[in-house]
């Protein structure tokens, strides 16, 4: 049978005294003492309120905007300096209450005991009055020592594992790039080569999608466009088999920008999908939703964006990580900060994508405050281009390499809630009665 903790549990204020910081954060002057803040790292600050060993509480809410929250509650010792937005919760007596003790105590059942107390509509905060009344276990401090002794071991290893973890999902995140990369440059299907050397030319594929493209100008699904110019040995970015051919990405897809339409919202029919309505999950690739709807028969077949076609956000954060690039599931228009690549139905759409997720687009946007990506960044673009046959194996060797990833990512997020579960059965064993 598990022994009970038979432990005292007296309110804060009993054994603490409280004293708001006086530091305001935008103000002080960087120095030589800390100066916590409600953030995870330490500012520094010239001048110092307090000489002492203290645990560190915001008064106001993490994320704001009506919603409660603290993200850290930090321990301090020594001189240091505290933001007008926190208090310092100093014990009494250090025989009788350990300042680490507390520390753990209270940040690690922050959202249990802390967070609760928070109140407000817009401007959520916690107030001294209600965190005196908080109540803790008083063990005797030889227990408490061994409590701190206990976490500051276990602490040591999960920032080491944290680490470990942090430095695994960067390997894979590069192993996914480089398996992409091989793949456009021919490396990861150099022995179907030597085994397939009689496949359909890429010549007779690149006049198929002349010829796709010249029905649909005709058809008046997509516009007209420049020619490009021709390339050049200089533009070239690395070597590909002789087999395959480097060329202008315009002359292969049709590329289309969004536009504001006026056409009659409806609650269902064609989507209208704006940049809001691309924020899915990391690994998704269709778009479902929309926030508005047109009616069918009142569209434009020259507005229209086709399945299979990929989009992306012109400007903003999503230029710079493409996290927000998405495969199209069915037919949609687009807005104004979207842009649309018309993947030919003669080439292999997939093929295309896994080397449209290779580019970096902040590269190409320009260099106003906020980078935009417009069609004269995208048009000129070198694509190395397989024979049709090629396309679906290269595809098909990166399905199979990304599902080892994706089992790699699987243990790695397994081996992060381990050590997470670590901690939730120490806490419990250390204070449960």
């Amino acid at each position: 049978m598990r022994k009970v903790k038979i432990w005292d549990f007296i309110t804060l204020s009993e054994v603490c005294n409280f004293e708001k910081g006086k530091t305001a954060l935008m103000k002080a002057k960087a120095g030589e003492y800390p100066l916590v803040a409600t953030g995870k790292d330490r500012k520094t600050c010239d001048t110092y309120q307090f000489d002492t060993k203290a645990v560190c509480v915001p008064l106001v809410s993490s994320t704001g905007h009506g919603h409660a929250s603290l993200k850290y509650v930090h321990y301090q010792e020594g001189k240091f300096a505290l933001g007008t937005i926190l208090v310092a919760v100093i014990p009494k007596d250090e025989n009788i209450l350990n300042a680490q003790f507390l520390h753990i105590y209270l940040s690690r059942l922050k959202d249990r005991i802390l967070v609760p107390l928070m109140t407000g509509a817009a401007n959520v905060t916690l107030t001294i009055t209600k965190l005196k009344t908080v109540k803790i276990p008083l063990p005797p401090i030889e227990e408490q020592l061994k409590i701190v002794s206990l976490f500051n071991r276990i602490d040591s290893k999960q920032i080491k594992l944290t680490n470990e973890i942090t430095y695994q999902q960067e390997l894979l995140k590069k192993l996914r790039q480089s398996i992409l990369q091989e793949a456009i440059e021919g490396k990861l299907t150099k022995d179907w080569r030597e085994k397939n050397p009689n496949v359909e030319s890429v010549s007779i594929l690149l006049e198929k999608i002349k010829q796709e493209k010249e029905q649909l100008i005709k058809e008046k699904k997509i516009k007209n466009q420049k020619p490009l110019p021709p390339i050049s040995e200089d533009e070239i970015p690395f070597e590909i088999p002789k087999s395959w051919k480097w060329c202008r990405l315009g002359n292969i897809i049709s590329l289309k920008s969004g536009n504001t339409y006026k056409y009659k919202i409806s609650n269902s029919g064609i989507p209208y999908i704006k940049v809001r309505d691309m924020n899915l999950k990391e690994n998704s690739y269709s778009i479902e939703k929309s926030s508005t709807y047109f009616e069918i028969d009142k569209i434009k077949e020259i507005d229209i964006i086709p399945q299979n076609s990929i989009i992306f956000p012109k400007r903003g954060g999503a230029i710079a990580t493409n996290k927000k690039k998405r495969v199209l599931t069915k037919k949609i228009l687009i807005d104004s900060n979207t842009m649309a690549i018309i993947v030919p139905k003669s080439l292999i759409f997939n093929y295309l994508y896994k080397w449209f997720k290779t580019l970096d687009l902040a590269t190409f946007g320009n260099e106003s405050v906020i980078p935009q990506v417009n069609n004269k960044d995208i048009k000129p673009l070198l694509l190395p281009l397989p024979p049709l046959a090629e396309q679906k194996e290269i595809v098909k060797k990166i399905e199979t390499l990304f599902t080892i990833c994706d089992k790699l990512e699987i243990e790695i997020q397994s081996s992060k809630k381990s050590s997470s579960q670590l901690i939730q059965a120490v806490l419990k064993e250390a204070f449960e009665k």
